[in-house]
């Protein structure tokens, strides 16, 4: 096995190896999307974009 790169995911306590063309999942932002949206006075909703 080849393997391309190695890094520490301290977070969930373990260590990840990649081979190969394998990719891994994007992680999240610390402040969610939603956080941003808001309805105005006029029942416009703002912060979807």
């Amino acid at each position: 096995i080849n393997i391309r790169d190695v890094y520490v995911s301290a977070g969930a306590g373990f260590v990840v190896a990649l081979t190969g063309s394998i990719m891994t999942m994007p992680g999240l932002s610390k402040s969610p999307a939603a956080f941003g949206i808001d309805l105005t006075d006029d029942g416009k909703i703002t912060g979807l974009f």
